[in-house]
Protein backbone atom coordinates (compact mmCIF):
# COMPACT_ATOMS: atom_id res chain seq x y z
CA UNK A 1 0.00 0.00 0.00
CA UNK A 2 2.79 2.39 0.92
CA UNK A 3 6.42 2.24 -0.17
CA UNK A 4 8.74 1.24 2.69
CA UNK A 5 10.78 3.95 4.37
CA UNK A 6 14.44 3.50 3.53
CA UNK A 7 16.70 6.38 4.58
CA UNK A 8 19.18 5.56 1.79
CA UNK A 9 16.65 6.59 -0.82
CA UNK A 10 14.77 9.32 0.99
CA UNK A 11 17.06 11.56 3.05
CA UNK A 12 18.40 14.53 1.07
CA UNK A 13 18.70 17.43 3.51
CA UNK A 14 21.25 18.06 6.29
CA UNK A 15 18.58 18.65 8.96
CA UNK A 16 15.78 16.21 9.77
CA UNK A 17 13.08 16.96 12.33
CA UNK A 18 10.71 14.23 13.52
CA UNK A 19 7.32 15.17 14.90
CA UNK A 20 4.13 13.36 15.89
CA UNK A 21 1.81 12.57 18.74
CA UNK A 22 3.31 11.01 21.88
CA UNK A 23 3.76 7.26 21.52
CA UNK A 24 3.88 7.07 17.71
CA UNK A 25 7.53 5.99 17.77
CA UNK A 26 9.28 9.08 16.46
CA UNK A 27 12.38 8.53 18.62
CA UNK A 28 12.69 4.95 17.37
CA UNK A 29 12.30 6.02 13.74
CA UNK A 30 14.83 8.83 14.25
CA UNK A 31 17.33 6.39 15.81
CA UNK A 32 16.90 3.84 13.02
CA UNK A 33 17.36 6.59 10.42
CA UNK A 34 20.53 7.85 12.13
CA UNK A 35 22.09 4.36 12.28
CA UNK A 36 21.19 3.70 8.63
CA UNK A 37 22.76 6.97 7.42
CA UNK A 38 25.90 6.36 9.50
CA UNK A 39 26.19 2.85 8.06
CA UNK A 40 26.32 4.47 4.61
CA UNK A 41 29.40 6.42 5.68
CA UNK A 42 27.64 9.71 6.43
CA UNK A 43 28.74 11.61 9.51
CA UNK A 44 25.60 11.93 11.61
CA UNK A 45 24.61 13.72 14.83
CA UNK A 46 21.45 12.50 16.57
CA UNK A 47 19.92 14.96 19.04
CA UNK A 48 17.34 13.57 21.42
CA UNK A 49 15.06 15.85 23.41
CA UNK A 50 12.91 13.06 24.77
CA UNK A 51 12.96 13.24 28.58
CA UNK A 52 12.16 9.52 28.63
CA UNK A 53 14.86 8.78 26.10
CA UNK A 54 16.37 5.30 26.25
CA UNK A 55 19.20 6.17 23.85
CA UNK A 56 21.73 5.42 26.53
CA UNK A 57 20.40 1.87 26.84
CA UNK A 58 20.30 1.45 23.06
CA UNK A 59 23.79 2.82 22.43
CA UNK A 60 25.29 1.41 25.68
CA UNK A 61 26.95 4.73 26.51
CA UNK A 62 26.26 7.64 28.84
CA UNK A 63 24.96 10.66 26.93
CA UNK A 64 24.97 14.32 27.91
CA UNK A 65 24.09 17.53 26.10
CA UNK A 66 27.54 17.46 24.44
CA UNK A 67 27.82 15.21 21.34
CA UNK A 68 29.82 12.00 21.85
CA UNK A 69 30.84 9.35 19.32
CA UNK A 70 28.92 6.08 19.53
CA UNK A 71 31.54 3.29 19.75
CA UNK A 72 29.32 0.63 18.19
CA UNK A 73 28.40 2.65 15.06
CA UNK A 74 31.07 4.36 12.99
CA UNK A 75 30.30 7.99 12.07
CA UNK A 76 27.42 8.31 14.53
CA UNK A 77 27.42 10.92 17.29
CA UNK A 78 24.62 11.57 19.74
CA UNK A 79 23.61 13.91 22.50
CA UNK A 80 20.70 13.89 24.88
CA UNK A 81 19.12 17.21 25.80
CA UNK A 82 16.97 16.94 28.89
CA UNK A 83 14.26 19.53 28.25
CA UNK A 84 13.03 19.33 31.85
CA UNK A 85 16.51 20.23 33.08
CA UNK A 86 16.81 22.96 30.42
CA UNK A 87 13.43 24.33 31.52
CA UNK A 88 14.56 24.32 35.15
CA UNK A 89 17.64 26.37 34.26
CA UNK A 90 15.56 28.74 32.16
CA UNK A 91 12.98 29.09 34.95
CA UNK A 92 15.61 29.92 37.54
CA UNK A 93 17.28 32.42 35.23
CA UNK A 94 13.97 34.21 34.71
CA UNK A 95 12.55 34.04 38.24
CA UNK A 96 15.77 34.23 40.26
CA UNK A 97 16.25 38.03 40.04
CA UNK A 98 12.81 38.57 41.62
CA UNK A 99 13.35 36.39 44.66
CA UNK A 100 13.36 38.49 47.83
CA UNK A 101 12.21 41.54 45.87
CA UNK A 102 8.61 40.49 45.18
CA UNK A 103 6.23 38.76 47.61
CA UNK A 104 6.65 34.98 47.87
CA UNK A 105 3.13 34.44 46.48
CA UNK A 106 4.05 36.35 43.32
CA UNK A 107 7.28 34.36 42.91
CA UNK A 108 5.27 31.13 43.33
CA UNK A 109 2.89 32.26 40.59
CA UNK A 110 5.84 33.08 38.33
CA UNK A 111 7.40 29.67 38.92
CA UNK A 112 4.15 27.88 38.13
CA UNK A 113 3.67 29.89 34.95
CA UNK A 114 7.08 28.65 33.89
CA UNK A 115 6.39 25.00 34.75
CA UNK A 116 4.13 24.16 31.82
CA UNK A 117 4.69 22.22 28.62
CA UNK A 118 5.29 25.42 26.65
CA UNK A 119 8.23 26.42 28.81
CA UNK A 120 9.77 22.97 28.39
CA UNK A 121 9.41 23.26 24.64
CA UNK A 122 10.88 26.76 24.53
CA UNK A 123 13.81 25.57 26.63
CA UNK A 124 14.39 22.61 24.28
CA UNK A 125 14.24 24.91 21.26
CA UNK A 126 16.77 27.16 22.97
CA UNK A 127 19.11 24.20 23.24
CA UNK A 128 18.93 23.01 19.66
CA UNK A 129 18.92 26.50 18.14
CA UNK A 130 22.65 26.51 18.80
CA UNK A 131 23.03 23.42 16.65
CA UNK A 132 20.90 24.85 13.83
CA UNK A 133 22.56 28.23 13.72
CA UNK A 134 26.18 27.43 14.52
CA UNK A 135 28.10 26.94 11.26
CA UNK A 136 31.06 25.34 13.01
CA UNK A 137 28.80 22.55 14.26
CA UNK A 138 26.82 22.20 11.03
CA UNK A 139 30.00 21.79 8.92
CA UNK A 140 31.16 18.88 11.04
CA UNK A 141 28.20 16.65 10.07
CA UNK A 142 26.47 15.51 6.90
CA UNK A 143 23.18 15.15 8.77
CA UNK A 144 21.80 16.41 12.08
CA UNK A 145 18.63 14.62 13.26
CA UNK A 146 16.28 15.95 15.95
CA UNK A 147 13.80 13.49 17.41
CA UNK A 148 11.28 16.23 18.23
CA UNK A 149 10.26 19.27 16.20
CA UNK A 150 9.00 22.52 17.72
CA UNK A 151 5.28 23.22 17.39
CA UNK A 152 3.78 26.03 15.34
CA UNK A 153 2.71 27.69 18.59
CA UNK A 154 6.32 27.99 19.77
CA UNK A 155 7.58 29.21 16.41
CA UNK A 156 4.84 31.84 16.05
CA UNK A 157 5.49 33.07 19.56
CA UNK A 158 9.19 33.49 18.86
CA UNK A 159 8.32 35.79 15.96
CA UNK A 160 6.24 38.20 18.04
CA UNK A 161 8.08 41.35 19.19
CA UNK A 162 6.22 41.61 22.50
CA UNK A 163 7.41 38.18 23.53
CA UNK A 164 10.89 39.63 23.88
CA UNK A 165 10.16 42.87 25.66
CA UNK A 166 7.77 42.14 28.52
CA UNK A 167 8.42 41.22 32.09
CA UNK A 168 6.85 38.33 33.85
CA UNK A 169 5.16 40.35 36.57
CA UNK A 170 3.19 42.14 33.85
CA UNK A 171 1.43 38.95 32.89
CA UNK A 172 -1.79 40.09 31.34
CA UNK A 173 -3.96 37.22 32.41
CA UNK A 174 -3.82 34.78 35.25
CA UNK A 175 -3.82 31.53 33.33
CA UNK A 176 -0.81 32.01 31.08
CA UNK A 177 1.53 29.05 31.31
CA UNK A 178 4.27 30.59 29.27
CA UNK A 179 5.08 34.11 30.31
CA UNK A 180 7.27 36.46 28.29
CA UNK A 181 10.61 35.34 27.07
CA UNK A 182 12.59 38.14 28.64
CA UNK A 183 15.01 35.59 30.09
CA UNK A 184 16.11 34.68 26.59
CA UNK A 185 15.85 38.10 24.95
CA UNK A 186 19.52 38.30 24.05
CA UNK A 187 19.07 35.27 21.79
CA UNK A 188 16.49 36.78 19.48
CA UNK A 189 18.81 36.85 16.47
CA UNK A 190 19.92 33.26 17.08
CA UNK A 191 16.30 32.11 17.09
CA UNK A 192 15.51 34.04 13.93
CA UNK A 193 18.38 32.25 12.19
CA UNK A 194 17.18 28.88 13.50
CA UNK A 195 13.67 29.51 12.19
CA UNK A 196 15.12 30.49 8.76
CA UNK A 197 16.99 27.16 8.62
CA UNK A 198 13.81 25.28 9.51
CA UNK A 199 11.91 26.99 6.71
CA UNK A 200 14.57 26.30 4.07
CA UNK A 201 13.47 23.19 2.15
CA UNK A 202 17.02 22.57 0.91
CA UNK A 203 18.27 22.38 4.47
CA UNK A 204 15.42 20.83 6.44
CA UNK A 205 12.93 17.96 6.05
CA UNK A 206 10.07 17.69 8.51
CA UNK A 207 9.19 14.03 9.02
CA UNK A 208 5.66 13.54 10.35
CA UNK A 209 5.39 10.20 12.16
CA UNK A 210 1.96 8.67 12.70
CA UNK A 211 0.47 5.35 13.72
CA UNK A 212 -2.25 3.94 11.47
CA UNK A 213 -4.95 5.20 13.81
CA UNK A 214 -7.34 8.09 13.47
CA UNK A 215 -6.18 10.24 16.37
CA UNK A 216 -2.48 10.21 15.46
CA UNK A 217 -3.26 10.84 11.78
CA UNK A 218 -5.34 13.85 12.78
CA UNK A 219 -2.54 15.09 15.03
CA UNK A 220 -0.03 14.69 12.17
CA UNK A 221 -2.34 16.67 9.91
CA UNK A 222 -2.71 19.45 12.47
CA UNK A 223 1.08 19.70 12.91
CA UNK A 224 1.60 19.60 9.14
CA UNK A 225 -0.80 22.48 8.46
CA UNK A 226 0.48 24.54 11.36
CA UNK A 227 4.13 24.17 10.34
CA UNK A 228 3.38 24.77 6.66
CA UNK A 229 1.80 28.02 7.75
CA UNK A 230 5.12 28.99 9.37
CA UNK A 231 6.89 28.22 6.07
CA UNK A 232 8.10 24.64 6.70
CA UNK A 233 6.98 23.12 3.41
CA UNK A 234 9.36 20.21 2.89
CA UNK A 235 7.41 17.45 4.64
CA UNK A 236 7.27 13.66 4.59
CA UNK A 237 4.75 11.36 6.29
CA UNK A 238 5.76 7.99 7.77
CA UNK A 239 3.06 5.53 8.81
CA UNK A 240 4.84 3.71 11.65
CA UNK A 241 3.75 0.24 12.78
CA UNK A 242 1.81 -0.84 9.69
CA UNK A 243 0.56 -4.41 10.19
CA UNK A 244 1.15 -6.15 6.87
CA UNK A 245 0.73 -9.90 7.29
CA UNK A 246 -2.41 -11.00 9.08
CA UNK A 247 -3.10 -14.59 10.15
CA UNK A 248 -6.56 -15.37 8.75
CA UNK A 249 -7.34 -17.97 11.41
CA UNK A 250 -6.45 -15.70 14.28
CA UNK A 251 -9.36 -13.52 15.35
CA UNK A 252 -7.17 -10.87 17.01
CA UNK A 253 -4.85 -10.72 13.98
CA UNK A 254 -7.69 -10.16 11.54
CA UNK A 255 -9.34 -7.53 13.70
CA UNK A 256 -5.98 -5.77 14.22
CA UNK A 257 -5.38 -5.59 10.46
CA UNK A 258 -8.88 -4.41 9.62
CA UNK A 259 -8.85 -1.73 12.28
CA UNK A 260 -5.65 -0.19 10.85
CA UNK A 261 -6.96 -0.31 7.28
CA UNK A 262 -10.20 1.35 8.33
CA UNK A 263 -8.29 4.13 10.11
CA UNK A 264 -6.14 4.78 7.04
CA UNK A 265 -9.24 5.37 4.91
CA UNK A 266 -9.91 8.31 7.23
CA UNK A 267 -6.56 10.00 6.56
CA UNK A 268 -7.25 13.76 6.31
CA UNK A 269 -7.34 15.05 2.73
CA UNK A 270 -4.46 17.51 3.22
CA UNK A 271 -2.24 14.77 4.66
CA UNK A 272 -2.84 12.62 1.58
CA UNK A 273 -1.05 15.26 -0.51
CA UNK A 274 2.23 14.61 1.33
CA UNK A 275 4.59 11.88 0.19
CA UNK A 276 3.83 8.88 2.43
CA UNK A 277 6.05 5.92 3.36
CA UNK A 278 5.63 3.14 5.90
CA UNK A 279 7.56 1.32 8.60
CA UNK A 280 6.21 -2.15 9.45
CA UNK A 281 4.71 -3.41 12.70
CA UNK A 282 7.33 -5.82 14.02
CA UNK A 283 7.40 -8.39 16.77
CA UNK A 284 10.60 -7.23 18.43
CA UNK A 285 11.33 -4.31 20.72
CA UNK A 286 13.56 -1.55 19.37
CA UNK A 287 16.12 -1.53 22.13
CA UNK A 288 19.39 -2.42 20.37
CA UNK A 289 21.38 -1.78 17.22
CA UNK A 290 20.37 -4.93 15.39
CA UNK A 291 16.66 -4.26 15.76
CA UNK A 292 17.05 -0.63 14.66
CA UNK A 293 19.06 -1.69 11.58
CA UNK A 294 16.43 -4.27 10.65
CA UNK A 295 13.52 -1.90 11.05
CA UNK A 296 14.40 0.32 8.05
CA UNK A 297 16.30 -2.32 6.07
CA UNK A 298 15.17 -4.40 3.10
CA UNK A 299 14.45 -7.27 5.54
CA UNK A 300 12.60 -5.82 8.53
CA UNK A 301 11.17 -9.22 9.50
CA UNK A 302 14.52 -10.98 9.80
CA UNK A 303 14.92 -13.09 12.91
CA UNK A 304 15.63 -11.01 16.00
CA UNK A 305 16.51 -12.77 19.19
CA UNK A 306 14.14 -11.80 21.97
CA UNK A 307 14.17 -12.90 25.58
CA UNK A 308 10.93 -14.82 25.21
CA UNK A 309 12.08 -17.39 27.72
CA UNK A 310 8.74 -18.03 29.35
CA UNK A 311 5.04 -18.10 28.84
CA UNK A 312 4.38 -16.22 32.04
CA UNK A 313 1.01 -14.53 32.28
CA UNK A 314 0.95 -11.53 34.57
CA UNK A 315 -2.29 -11.79 36.53
CA UNK A 316 -4.10 -8.49 36.97
CA UNK A 317 -7.78 -7.84 37.67
CA UNK A 318 -10.16 -6.31 35.16
CA UNK A 319 -12.05 -3.03 35.16
CA UNK A 320 -14.76 -4.56 37.37
CA UNK A 321 -12.43 -4.39 40.37
CA UNK A 322 -11.96 -0.67 39.91
CA UNK A 323 -15.72 -0.21 39.85
CA UNK A 324 -16.20 -2.44 42.91
CA UNK A 325 -13.60 -0.37 44.77
CA UNK A 326 -15.20 2.99 43.95
CA UNK A 327 -18.65 1.61 44.70
CA UNK A 328 -17.66 0.22 48.11
CA UNK A 329 -15.90 3.43 49.13
CA UNK A 330 -18.65 5.65 47.71
CA UNK A 331 -16.13 7.80 45.83
CA UNK A 332 -18.00 10.89 44.61
CA UNK A 333 -15.79 12.36 41.85
CA UNK A 334 -13.91 10.06 39.46
CA UNK A 335 -11.47 11.24 36.81
CA UNK A 336 -9.85 9.19 34.08
CA UNK A 337 -6.51 10.51 32.94
CA UNK A 338 -4.00 9.75 30.22
CA UNK A 339 -2.57 10.91 26.91
CA UNK A 340 -4.83 11.18 23.89
CA UNK A 341 -5.58 7.88 22.20
CA UNK A 342 -5.30 5.57 25.23
CA UNK A 343 -9.10 5.23 25.51
CA UNK A 344 -9.92 7.26 28.60
CA UNK A 345 -13.35 8.39 27.31
CA UNK A 346 -14.44 4.79 26.74
CA UNK A 347 -13.12 3.80 30.16
CA UNK A 348 -14.93 6.71 31.84
CA UNK A 349 -18.14 5.62 30.07
CA UNK A 350 -17.65 1.99 31.21
CA UNK A 351 -17.02 3.08 34.82
CA UNK A 352 -20.21 5.18 34.75
CA UNK A 353 -22.19 2.25 33.36
CA UNK A 354 -20.71 -0.11 35.97
CA UNK A 355 -21.58 2.18 38.90
CA UNK A 356 -25.06 2.69 37.45
CA UNK A 357 -25.50 -1.08 37.36
CA UNK A 358 -24.64 -1.18 41.05
CA UNK A 359 -27.51 1.20 41.79
CA UNK A 360 -25.60 4.44 42.20
CA UNK A 361 -26.93 7.68 40.77
CA UNK A 362 -24.25 8.69 38.27
CA UNK A 363 -23.52 11.63 36.00
CA UNK A 364 -21.02 11.11 33.17
CA UNK A 365 -19.55 14.16 31.54
CA UNK A 366 -16.98 14.05 28.76
CA UNK A 367 -15.17 16.18 26.25
CA UNK A 368 -16.12 13.78 23.52
CA UNK A 369 -17.90 15.54 20.68
CA UNK A 370 -21.62 15.41 21.39
CA UNK A 371 -22.33 13.41 18.28
CA UNK A 372 -19.87 10.70 19.29
CA UNK A 373 -21.33 10.43 22.78
CA UNK A 374 -24.81 10.13 21.36
CA UNK A 375 -23.43 7.45 19.05
CA UNK A 376 -21.79 5.61 21.97
CA UNK A 377 -25.15 5.42 23.75
CA UNK A 378 -27.22 5.29 20.58
CA UNK A 379 -29.33 2.35 21.70
CA UNK A 380 -30.88 4.77 24.20
CA UNK A 381 -31.06 2.09 26.84
CA UNK A 382 -29.78 4.27 29.66
CA UNK A 383 -30.91 3.45 33.14
CA UNK A 384 -32.78 6.17 35.03
CA UNK A 385 -29.91 6.61 37.44
CA UNK A 386 -27.36 7.51 34.71
CA UNK A 387 -27.32 10.94 33.08
CA UNK A 388 -24.85 12.21 30.51
CA UNK A 389 -23.57 15.57 29.37
CA UNK A 390 -20.77 16.61 27.09
CA UNK A 391 -18.54 19.62 27.00
CA UNK A 392 -17.45 20.91 23.63
CA UNK A 393 -13.74 21.82 23.92
CA UNK A 394 -13.84 24.28 21.02
CA UNK A 395 -16.79 26.17 22.49
CA UNK A 396 -15.30 26.29 25.99
CA UNK A 397 -11.87 27.40 24.77
CA UNK A 398 -13.38 30.13 22.62
CA UNK A 399 -15.53 31.33 25.52
CA UNK A 400 -12.50 31.40 27.80
CA UNK A 401 -10.39 33.29 25.26
CA UNK A 402 -13.09 35.90 24.81
CA UNK A 403 -13.37 36.34 28.57
CA UNK A 404 -9.63 36.95 28.86
CA UNK A 405 -9.42 39.23 25.83
CA UNK A 406 -12.40 41.30 26.89
CA UNK A 407 -10.70 42.10 30.20
CA UNK A 408 -6.95 41.82 29.70
CA UNK A 409 -6.97 42.85 26.04
CA UNK A 410 -8.45 46.29 26.65
CA UNK A 411 -5.25 48.02 27.61
CA UNK A 412 -3.01 46.29 25.08
CA UNK A 413 -1.53 47.92 22.01
CA UNK A 414 -1.49 46.01 18.71
CA UNK A 415 1.70 44.10 19.51
CA UNK A 416 0.58 43.28 23.03
CA UNK A 417 -2.74 42.01 21.78
CA UNK A 418 -1.01 39.78 19.21
CA UNK A 419 1.14 38.31 21.98
CA UNK A 420 -1.83 37.79 24.27
CA UNK A 421 -3.72 35.99 21.50
CA UNK A 422 -0.76 33.70 20.80
CA UNK A 423 -0.31 33.01 24.50
CA UNK A 424 -3.93 31.86 24.55
CA UNK A 425 -3.07 29.28 21.88
CA UNK A 426 -0.94 27.38 24.41
CA UNK A 427 -2.01 23.79 25.24
CA UNK A 428 -2.71 24.80 28.84
CA UNK A 429 -5.44 27.20 27.75
CA UNK A 430 -7.64 24.33 26.66
CA UNK A 431 -6.99 22.42 29.85
CA UNK A 432 -7.88 25.37 32.05
CA UNK A 433 -11.00 26.19 30.01
CA UNK A 434 -12.21 22.59 30.22
CA UNK A 435 -11.45 22.30 33.90
CA UNK A 436 -13.54 25.38 34.62
CA UNK A 437 -16.40 23.89 32.61
CA UNK A 438 -16.08 20.58 34.48
CA UNK A 439 -16.04 22.42 37.81
CA UNK A 440 -19.36 24.07 36.91
CA UNK A 441 -20.75 20.65 36.06
CA UNK A 442 -19.61 19.12 39.37
CA UNK A 443 -21.04 22.10 41.25
CA UNK A 444 -24.46 21.36 39.81
CA UNK A 445 -24.29 17.68 40.67
CA UNK A 446 -24.34 17.51 44.44
CA UNK A 447 -26.25 14.26 44.90
CA UNK A 448 -24.62 11.90 42.46
CA UNK A 449 -21.31 10.36 41.54
CA UNK A 450 -19.67 12.40 38.81
CA UNK A 451 -17.39 10.63 36.30
CA UNK A 452 -15.25 12.90 34.14
CA UNK A 453 -13.10 11.77 31.22
CA UNK A 454 -10.35 14.33 31.54
CA UNK A 455 -8.38 14.97 34.70
CA UNK A 456 -6.57 18.24 35.21
CA UNK A 457 -2.80 18.05 35.42
CA UNK A 458 -1.03 19.10 38.58
CA UNK A 459 0.32 22.06 36.62
CA UNK A 460 -3.21 23.33 35.89
CA UNK A 461 -4.29 22.88 39.51
CA UNK A 462 -1.26 24.68 40.86
CA UNK A 463 -1.61 27.41 38.27
CA UNK A 464 -5.24 28.00 39.23
CA UNK A 465 -4.37 27.80 42.90
CA UNK A 466 -1.53 30.29 42.64
CA UNK A 467 -3.56 32.56 40.39
CA UNK A 468 -5.96 33.18 43.24
CA UNK A 469 -3.13 34.35 45.46
CA UNK A 470 -1.60 36.31 42.65
CA UNK A 471 -4.88 38.09 42.07
CA UNK A 472 -4.81 39.45 45.58
CA UNK A 473 -1.31 40.78 45.14
CA UNK A 474 -1.41 42.28 41.71
CA UNK A 475 -4.52 44.22 40.95
CA UNK A 476 -3.74 44.59 37.25
CA UNK A 477 -3.71 40.82 36.77
CA UNK A 478 -7.11 39.56 35.69
CA UNK A 479 -6.47 36.02 36.84
CA UNK A 480 -9.81 34.86 38.14
CA UNK A 481 -10.64 31.58 39.83
CA UNK A 482 -14.39 30.93 39.91
CA UNK A 483 -16.00 29.72 43.14
CA UNK A 484 -16.80 26.37 41.50
CA UNK A 485 -13.08 25.76 40.91
CA UNK A 486 -12.12 26.94 44.40
CA UNK A 487 -14.51 24.41 45.91
CA UNK A 488 -13.40 21.62 43.61
CA UNK A 489 -9.67 21.95 44.34
CA UNK A 490 -10.00 20.80 48.01
CA UNK A 491 -12.35 18.01 46.91
CA UNK A 492 -9.81 16.74 44.42
CA UNK A 493 -7.17 16.63 47.13
CA UNK A 494 -9.42 14.60 49.42
CA UNK A 495 -8.87 10.88 48.63
CA UNK A 496 -12.14 9.96 50.35
CA UNK A 497 -14.07 12.02 47.83
CA UNK A 498 -12.06 11.78 44.62
CA UNK A 499 -10.51 8.93 42.66
CA UNK A 500 -8.16 9.29 39.68
CA UNK A 501 -7.63 6.43 37.22
CA UNK A 502 -4.54 6.69 35.02
CA UNK A 503 -5.16 4.95 31.69
CA UNK A 504 -2.16 3.77 29.67
CA UNK A 505 -1.00 1.26 27.09
CA UNK A 506 1.69 -1.36 27.80
CA UNK A 507 4.34 0.49 25.78
CA UNK A 508 7.34 2.63 26.69
CA UNK A 509 6.16 6.11 25.82
CA UNK A 510 2.59 5.90 27.19
CA UNK A 511 3.87 4.43 30.48
CA UNK A 512 6.68 6.97 30.84
CA UNK A 513 4.37 9.88 30.00
CA UNK A 514 1.77 8.57 32.45
CA UNK A 515 4.53 8.40 35.07
CA UNK A 516 5.20 12.09 34.55
CA UNK A 517 1.47 12.83 34.76
CA UNK A 518 1.33 11.00 38.09
CA UNK A 519 4.34 12.89 39.44
CA UNK A 520 2.74 16.13 38.33
CA UNK A 521 -0.50 15.25 40.16
CA UNK A 522 1.42 14.33 43.29
CA UNK A 523 3.01 17.79 43.13
CA UNK A 524 -0.55 19.09 43.50
CA UNK A 525 -1.17 16.66 46.41
CA UNK A 526 -3.33 14.23 44.44
CA UNK A 527 -2.42 10.52 44.43
CA UNK A 528 -4.04 8.37 41.70
CA UNK A 529 -5.76 5.28 43.11
CA UNK A 530 -5.65 3.05 40.06
CA UNK A 531 -3.71 2.49 36.86
CA UNK A 532 -5.52 0.74 34.04
CA UNK A 533 -3.54 -0.89 31.22
CA UNK A 534 -5.84 -0.70 28.22
CA UNK A 535 -5.84 -2.67 24.96
CA UNK A 536 -3.17 -5.17 26.00
CA UNK A 537 -2.11 -7.87 23.52
CA UNK A 538 -0.53 -9.73 26.45
CA UNK A 539 -4.02 -10.17 27.88
CA UNK A 540 -5.28 -11.80 24.65
CA UNK A 541 -4.71 -15.32 23.37
CA UNK A 542 -3.35 -14.35 19.97
CA UNK A 543 -1.06 -16.86 18.23
CA UNK A 544 -0.16 -14.54 15.37
CA UNK A 545 3.68 -14.61 15.44
CA UNK A 546 4.10 -10.85 15.19
CA UNK A 547 1.37 -9.95 17.67
CA UNK A 548 2.47 -12.68 20.10
CA UNK A 549 6.02 -11.34 19.91
CA UNK A 550 4.77 -7.86 20.65
CA UNK A 551 2.64 -9.19 23.51
CA UNK A 552 5.84 -10.55 25.02
CA UNK A 553 7.47 -7.10 24.89
CA UNK A 554 4.51 -5.68 26.86
CA UNK A 555 5.48 -7.68 29.97
CA UNK A 556 8.23 -5.28 30.96
CA UNK A 557 5.82 -2.34 31.02
CA UNK A 558 3.00 -4.23 32.71
CA UNK A 559 5.41 -5.24 35.49
CA UNK A 560 6.69 -1.69 35.81
CA UNK A 561 3.14 -0.40 36.26
CA UNK A 562 2.00 -3.08 38.68
CA UNK A 563 5.24 -3.39 40.70
CA UNK A 564 6.59 0.17 40.73
CA UNK A 565 4.09 2.81 39.71
CA UNK A 566 0.54 1.90 40.67
CA UNK A 567 -1.09 1.73 44.06
CA UNK A 568 -3.47 -0.73 42.34
CA UNK A 569 -3.43 -1.91 38.70
CA UNK A 570 -5.94 -3.51 36.34
CA UNK A 571 -5.81 -4.62 32.69
CA UNK A 572 -8.14 -4.82 29.67
CA UNK A 573 -7.33 -7.13 26.70
CA UNK A 574 -6.95 -5.72 23.18
CA UNK A 575 -10.19 -5.90 21.25
CA UNK A 576 -11.02 -4.88 17.73
CA UNK A 577 -14.64 -4.34 18.55
CA UNK A 578 -15.88 -0.81 19.16
CA UNK A 579 -18.04 -0.93 22.30
CA UNK A 580 -21.12 1.03 21.32
CA UNK A 581 -24.15 1.29 23.57
CA UNK A 582 -24.92 0.73 27.22
CA UNK A 583 -25.18 -3.04 26.83
CA UNK A 584 -21.82 -3.34 25.04
CA UNK A 585 -20.04 -1.14 27.57
CA UNK A 586 -21.10 -3.66 30.20
CA UNK A 587 -18.71 -6.13 28.49
CA UNK A 588 -15.85 -4.26 30.15
CA UNK A 589 -17.15 -4.96 33.64
CA UNK A 590 -17.83 -8.67 33.36
CA UNK A 591 -15.42 -11.02 35.09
Amino acid sequence: MYESFNPKQVVQTPFLFFTGKGGVGKTSVACATAVSLADQGKKVLLVSTDPASNLQDVFKIELTSDPVEIPSVNNLFACNIDPEEAAKTYREKTVGPYRGKLPDSVVTQMEEQLSGACTVEIAAFDEFSHLLADDTIVKQYDHVLFDTAPTGHTLRLLQLPTAWSGFLQESTHGASCLGPLSGLGEKKDLYAQAVRSLSNGEKTTLILVSRPDVSSLEEANRASLELKDIGIQNQLLIINGLFQTQSPNDEVSTAFYERQQKALTKTPVELKQIKTLSVPYVSYSLTDMDSLRHLVSDKPFAEIEENSDDNEIIPLPGLNEIIDDFSAKNTRVIFTMGKGGVGKTTIASAIAVGLSEKGHKVHLTTTDPAAHLAYTFKDGALKDNLSISSINPKTEVEKYKQEVLSVAGKEQDEEGLAYLKEDLESPCTEEIALFKAFANMVEKSQDEIVVIDTAPTGHTLLLLDSTETYHKEISRSTGDVPDSVKKLLPRLRNPKETGVVIVTLAEATPVLEATRLQEDLKRAQIVPKWWLINQSLHATETKDPILAGRANTEKRWIKKVSDELAEKAAIIPWTGEEKIGYAKLKDYIRN
